[in-house]
């Protein structure tokens, strides 16, 4: 069926600071918005080059061999966002800004990590919105989602670049943790554990979400299997049926079949609302 396209003439940002973010946290969003007519950027902070690797036909690539997974996660990244429906351009161009790697790291103390970018991240991404003029800037929470310092980088870049350029509103994805714990299968599939209570990163709740309808869902599914060095995707299990994935730490995780957001800045939510409502085109 023919997706309705009354959000034609809307325009969209979302700012994640690996490759991967985009679909795990977004990508329902993503693609629900794109399939009806907004047009859709993911700007990508870093090309995640400090990140694990799932298996062995990857191992090679991570930073402390071969350094070239950034160069590889670039292709992830361009069939994820195809899968999605969107655009996507990096902060700077590609390679500009370097993965920071966690808090305390030695990754953190280079001098391209994303996490001594200055005021010069907010420049480059405000040029970026000038561009742009999205009436919807999507990012995390002040937390960065779980703590990791690209992701509160990027929190606070998106903040200062769309206060600077006048963006209508701005939104933090969530997971709201009764659906997250709620649809996870009795048992993980052979080789994965199921997370211990609390473990996953959530929230109690959140402002509104966004129902994934199949071909979202479908398409959310796609653009996170294009991450294939981070992400593994299972079969669909638990009470609900949803697709189940796992990360480098074997942890079973689901697909669920909401997205949820919260305000950050300009115009909040309406409690249960669209992203885009009351916001003039």
């Amino acid at each position: 069926m023919t997706p309705t396209r009354d959000l034609a003439g809307y325009r969209v940002v979302a700012v994640h600071a690996h490759p991967d973010d985009e679909s795990i946290s977004t990508g329902g969003a993503l693609a629900d918005l794109a399939r009806r007519g907004a047009d859709v950027l993911v700007v990508t902070c870093t090309l995640g080059e400090e990140g694990e690797v799932i298996g062995e036909t990857y191992a090679q690539l991570i930073a402390d061999e071969a350094d070239q997974l950034g160069g590889y996660r670039i292709g992830e990244l361009a069939r994820a966002l195809a899968a999605l429906g969107v655009r996507g351009t990096f902060l700077g161009g590609a390679g500009h800004y370097r993965d920071s790697g966690m808090a305390g790291s030695a990754a953190s103390r280079n001098p391209r990590a994303f996490v001594n970018c200055g005021e010069g991240g907010v420049d480059k991404l405000a040029e970026i919105l000038e561009a742009e003029r999205p009436h919807l800037v999507i990012t995390y929470d002040p937390n960065g989602g779980y703590g990791h310092p690209d992701h509160i980088r990027a929190h606070e870049v998106a903040h200062a670049a769309a206060e600077r350029t006048g963006v209508p509103r701005l939104v933090w994805a969530a997971r709201l943790r009764s659906e997250l714990e709620g649809g996870l299968p009795a048992q993980a599939p052979d080789g994965w554990r199921l997370p211990a209570p609390g473990e996953l990163d959530a929230v109690d709740g959140t402002e509104t979400w966004v129902e994934l309808g199949e071909e979202t869902y479908r398409a959310k599914v796609e653009a996170m299997r294009a991450h294939a060095t981070q992400i593994t995707i299972g079969e669909a299990a638990g009470p609900e049926g949803l697709t189940t994935y796992a990360l480098s730490n074997l942890i079973t995780q689901v697909i669920t079949r909401r997205e949820h957001y919260r305000s950050g800045a300009g115009a909040p939510l309406r409690a249960g609302g669209g992203l885009l409502e009351g916001i003039a085109k």
